[in-house]
């Protein structure tokens, strides 16, 4: 089946927020933040864009209705700031005009006096200091503190973990309009529709009934407007709602960079103990996340760190403590990975630093120290259905591992300014929301008289094929042509209480709510039958190719038919499906349990070229092996993998985000911030998916896609650190990401 939504995508017909038809006397909205890291507010001027002509508000917290809150875990932020600001590009004012270039000239006329006072960036200094979110947490396997002089060897490091930049085609926006009775419609570019409708209810004081909020789809989110989507929709609800006229606010690429988080960077200290032959007895590591100024997702995203903070090795002795550490930076926020590539980079790293003090090669260490069925990971689970040896042998054996090894080796031996590099990085990656109670999905299906289908779930298109594959289930669910479904927007007055589109989940939550609405409709449809043709049993009725077959024999009934011959008979044709991820929990008071439903695994064979006199490095080859289940569209999941290695490896090897002495992003445009490209990406990347059904609760056998891949990534890292160590064996690098060629000449040539 061909990717339903392709061909209005590059005709460029799909619409977006603010592609929808204008309505009536619309104005728009421009946000004036923050100037310094972090203050008192004094005094506040805004008679002077108040008056400006063409503008119709301008807006603080003292019109806000409700509660000036927006916090999500932690109530620590505020919609506009009243009192103290925490970080450049805070939201302190909202301009609304009659045009957008209006409201930015006048916003540009606001001015502030703020008393300025110290700020902090760097998560280890916050930490000292107490500035942390929430309480520190540790998981704990064995007893980490007796085995250290039972090693034969042990090495301490350190990480310094860079942050990343979404880098959304679709920037943040979203589209309020006042409806009649003191109710409101907001369109939003949002992962979260629930999310969206709570807090702005919040904020203008409403009931949640009052607002509805619809998405049709967003020009990409990876975790950037899963939370972070919420703010500019209250804003614009707000401004709509004290001027009674639709506002529309939509930030330009500068302002998006500028007021949004990132990935969490972090800094972690390791200590790993192993036998001399390599296996690995002991590990502790500590993570310092940089919060940045209010909590958002990072309690979350750290929680998921720590869950994969031993990757797809078992150790049996291991102990891992993380603290959310605030800073006055924009809010760092949810990525794609979620804290995963975080925690998995410390200990690839702690692995390396490992194999170059054992001087074997690192290969043999992962190798000899990977999951098995069993096995008990730091907090709880057990692996089960664990294919992670599977993986790595049919990368190994597939891809020619020893001879890509021999090769690298040989050529090192031959070229004196130019070497190779090559890492394999596997994956262990659990599928779940780690907070229970959001594995929750609903699904509404009507089948109309003509025999078309229209399906809604609470899942946000984002680019990630999600319309391809709830069609190609309720498809296969009903054994009916695709054509036949329409998959329609996200709305809250049609599914309600909706988990955000995120954590890999979407399509196993929203996929199998409907498959159960589907099999209400179609058991009523078989009674139906049943009684029309005189039989025994119901269970032996199918649709294949829109034909009715019973027993094996085609009865003659096509599909319009039966859909005709039920609405005739008064049979409902519409249902709701809800589905809860079933045996999962997690005890935050032991920390221990059953967080994930079940685990993806892969493995990425990564090789690359680095120009030893200049820094610079090609990606020759990323070769991988996933294990996918059975996939419900082969080219939307491969997209997937492809993409999120393009996002995983930009953030190892180009993504690098700087800020000043004053907090000011410098890193601030497309222009300075290097994202991946054509001319990045290898030329050779190969995918093979290892079809492994067991274990999983996808539909129809399906496994999660979506943020596994991104860390197949990280194994640039480590390839690039092979070839810089090929070529100066004597300098002991650091790992400190990302490994741009600027850092990677300074490290290669100090002096």
């Amino acid at each position: 089946m061909n990717r339903i939504d392709a061909a209005a995508h590059t005709r460029g017909e799909s619409r977006f927020v603010d592609d929808m038809p204008l309505p009536s006397g619309m104005l728009y909205a421009s946000v004036f933040s923050s100037p310094v890291m972090h203050g008192n507010i004094r005094n506040l001027h805004v008679q002077e864009a108040r008056l400006a002509k063409g503008v119709v508000a301008v807006l603080t917290w003292e019109n806000i209705p409700g509660e000036n809150q927006i916090g999500s875990i932690i109530q620590d932020e505020e919609l506009l700031a009243k009192g103290t600001v925490h970080y450049i590009g805070q939201p302190i004012a909202v301009v609304v005009a009659e045009s957008q270039e209006i409201a930015k000239k006048a916003a540009k006329k606001i001015s502030i006096e703020i008393e300025e006072l110290p700020a902090v960036t760097d998560p280890k200094e916050a930490f000292e200091k107490g500035y942390i979110i929430g309480a520190p947490r540790t998981f704990a396997l064995g007893n980490v503190d007796s085995m250290w002089q039972k090693c034969d060897l042990v090495v301490e490091g350190s990480c310094d973990i860079g942050g990343q930049e979404h880098v959304y085609l679709e920037t943040q926006r979203s589209r309020a309009v006042p409806l009649e009775g003191e109710n409101i419609r907001i369109y939003s570019a949002t992962q979260s529709p629930s999310a969206v409708q709570h807090h702005v209810a919040k904020i203008l004081g409403l009931a949640s009934h009052s607002v509805e909020v619809e998405v049709k789809r967003l020009g990409g989110g990876f975790g950037g407007k899963e939370d972070q989507a919420t703010p500019w929709a209250c804003m614009a609800a707000l401004a709509a709602w004290a001027t009674q006229r639709p506002v529309e606010l939509v930030l330009s690429r500068a302002d998006d960079i500028k007021m949004t988080g990132k990935r969490h960077p972090y800094k972690s200290d390791f200590k790993i103990g192993a036998t001399k032959e390599g296996i690995v007895l002991a590990y502790e590591v500590k993570h310092y996340q940089n919060s940045g100024a209010t909590a958002d997702l990072s309690t979350a995203v750290l929680e998921r760190t720590m869950f994969h903070s031993t990757n797809c090795y078992y150790i049996p002795h291991v102990r891992i403590f993380g603290a959310c550490c605030r800073t006055n930076l924009p809010s760092n926020t949810a990525f794609r990975g979620f804290g995963a590539p975080q925690g998995m980079f410390a200990i690839e790293s702690a692995i390396t630093k490992l194999a170059e003090k054992l001087t074997m090669p690192r290969e043999e260490i992962q190798a000899k120290n990977l999951l098995a069925e069993g096995r008990e990971f730091p907090y709880g689970q057990t692996a089960a259905h664990c294919s992670i040896r599977s993986v790595w042998e049919m990368a190994e054996t597939k891809y020619y591992l020893q001879r890509i090894q021999k090769q690298a080796h040989q050529f090192n031996q031959s070229h004196f300014e130019t070497k190779k590099g090559v890492a394999v990085m596997p994956v262990c990656f659990g599928i779940s929301f780690t907070t229970t109670y959001l594995n929750q999905a609903s699904a509404l299906v009507h089948i109309f008289t003509d025999g078309s289908v229209s399906v809604s779930t609470g899942g946000v298109e984002m680019g990630q094929g999600l319309t391809t594959n709830i069609t190609a289930i309720a498809a296969k669910a009903f054994g009916i042509n695709p054509g036949r479904i329409k998959v329609e927007c996200t709305n809250t007055t049609r599914i309600a209480n909706m988990s955000p589109s995120a954590a890999s989940a979407t399509t196993v939550l929203n996929g199998n709510a409907l498959i159960l609405a589907i099999n209400q409709i179609l058991d009523r449809l078989k009674t139906f039958l049943v009684q029309e043709l005189s039989v025994s049993g119901k269970e032996e009725f199918s649709i294949i190719d829109e034909k009715v077959v019973y027993d094996g024999n085609d009865t003659g009934w096509t599909w319009d038919q039966l859909i005709h011959g039920a609405y005739l008979k008064r049979i409902d044709l519409s249902a709701h499906g809800f589905f809860a991820t079933p045996k999962i929990c997690f005890a935050t008071t032991k920390e221990k349990g059953h967080p994930f439903a079940y685990h993806v695994y892969g493995a990425a064979i990564i090789e690359i070229t680095l120009d030893c006199l200049r820094g610079s490095y090609d990606i020759d080859s990323v070769k991988i092996v996933h294990d996918l289940g059975r996939p419900l569209d082969d080219i939307v999941d491969r997209a997937q993998i492809e993409g999120g290695l393009a996002q995983g490896l930009g953030w190892m090897a180009l993504e690098d985000l700087r800020f000043n002495d004053k907090g000011q992003l410098l890193s601030r445009d497309l222009a300075t911030y290097k994202v991946p490209d054509a001319h990045f990406m290898p030329d050779d990347i190969e995918v093979e998916f290892l079809k492994n059904e067991k274990g999983s609760i996808g539909p129809y056998g399906s496994k999660a896609v979506g943020e596994p891949p991104f860390m197949y990534g990280i194994g640039v890292f480590f390839a690039t650190r092979n070839a810089m160590r090929a070529f100066r064996p004597d300098i002991d690098f650091n790992f400190a990401s990302p490994l741009t060629p600027e850092r990677v000449l300074l490290q290669l040539h100090p002096e």
